[in-house]
């Protein structure tokens, strides 16, 4: 996780007799990642996490595969997506391999029940609306432009405030962190990363219940749903300390790294996990070179999909593209600006673009349930006649 953090109250040292007002113990709790070695936080709860009354299997999480593998660089507009009411069982899957999977959803509605996903990381990012992400680690508000962090095991649910809310939500089995080119030997930003600690935002604000009942949370491991019943509210952390703990981290706080010609996309990374990378295009200055060509130059990138979620309207190499398009350019063929972008670049001073990318280290899958959105005709807009 980024740093160590604290929150609420917690006794002098680990492992000791903390009691509550009525004289019985606070329940211990330690989550963690890589069995006792990886990263981990010491939570205390009022009551037993493990007081569950009832599981049941809820459903299958299936993402099923474009039936048409034929090879081709692809658009989809996400705009089209209906508004849905869950940010958890509405999710629109998009694009999957065995190291990331993608999915959309446009939610009107807070759930009536806590989230936890159990078999992956996630990053969610808030293409629009404001709200508060939920968690037994406390509150972290959210507004268009963060990007929520929530490592796996966290339950949590994500409040609609002002909505609806578009969230693109990355998924991975892998780890989620900070670059490690950006941190020194003790894991702090260097002053050459785009963004350091204070970019970063912890849960804020802890508030225990105390409540006794039946509270729902919805369990997400081997692809599928499970329903829990748990005998307390799932809120009742007084405290905890450590550094494991979700985060938010809005892309309007990535600095970007220019120079006097074109950076490549590593310049825009902000994210590692195993299998590929996440990278923020945002508003910046143009190469400052005098024959500086500012668009990016052709390029055969062997290993990678390149995966583009387009924030606003504008990107410097693409046209046909509106706010909530999404570009998949396979391994196989190689990338690069659309006909007239390359020339039409030179001497323009800066960008207004607001992009998420994703590399991913092995191809990506296409699900069936976003071909209806697809832009049939992106294929062929490379050609100078179209």
């Amino acid at each position: 996780m980024p740093f160590y953090h604290k929150l609420g109250k917690i006794p002098r040292k680990r492992h000791t007799i903390f009691k509550q007002e009525d004289g019985s113990l606070y329940q211990e709790h330690l989550m963690g990642t890589l069995g006792f070695s990886g990263p981990a936080s010491l939570l205390y709860h009022i009551y037993r996490p493990t007081e569950v009354i009832s599981t049941k299997f809820y459903k299958k999480v299936d993402w099923q595969e474009d039936p048409d593998g034929t090879l081709r660089m692809r658009h989809f507009r996400l705009s089209k997506m209906k508004p849905a009411k869950s940010a958890v069982l509405d999710r629109v899957p998009l694009l999957f391999n065995n190291d990331v999977a993608l999915g959309f959803v446009v939610a009107t509605e807070t759930d009536d029940f806590w989230f936890r996903n159990s078999q992956g990381d996630e990053i969610i990012y808030v293409s629009e609306g404001e709200g508060v992400l939920e968690s037994l680690f406390g509150d972290i508000p959210y507004n268009t432009g963060d990007y929520l962090v929530i490592p796996r095991g966290i339950h949590y649910r994500l409040t609609i405030e002002k909505g609806p809310c578009r969230f693109l939500v990355i998924e991975t089995p892998s780890y989620v962190r900070t670059p490690n080119r950006y941190r020194n030997e003790h894991g702090q930003l260097m002053e050459h990363s785009p963004f350091c600690e204070r970019d970063i935002r912890p849960p804020e604000s802890l508030a225990a219940r105390n409540d006794r009942g039946e509270f729902k949370i919805m369990i997400k491991r081997d692809n599928a749903l499970h329903e829990s019943i748990l005998a307390h509210h799932p809120m009742d952390v007084v405290g905890w300390d450590g550094y494991y703990y979700p985060w938010a981290f809005n892309i309007d706080d990535f600095e970007p790294l220019t120079g006097s010609l074109h950076q490549p996309p590593p310049a825009h990374q902000t994210f590692a996990a195993d299998g590929f990378v996440v990278c923020s295009f945002v508003p910046r200055l143009f190469d400052y070179h005098p024959e500086a060509i500012p668009a990016p130059y052709n390029h055969s990138n062997v290993m990678s999909d390149e995966i583009l979620y387009y924030a606003n309207d504008e990107f410097m190499s693409r046209k046909g593209i509106e706010y909530g398009s999404l570009t998949v350019h396979p391994i196989g063929y190689p990338h690069g600006p659309q006909p007239g972008k390359y020339e039409g670049s030179i001497g323009v001073k800066e960008t207004k673009e607001l992009a998420v990318m994703l590399d991913t280290f092995r191809p990506l899958k296409v699900a069936k349930s976003v071909l209806e959105f697809e832009d049939e005709s992106y294929k062929r807009s490379w050609l100078d006649n179209q």
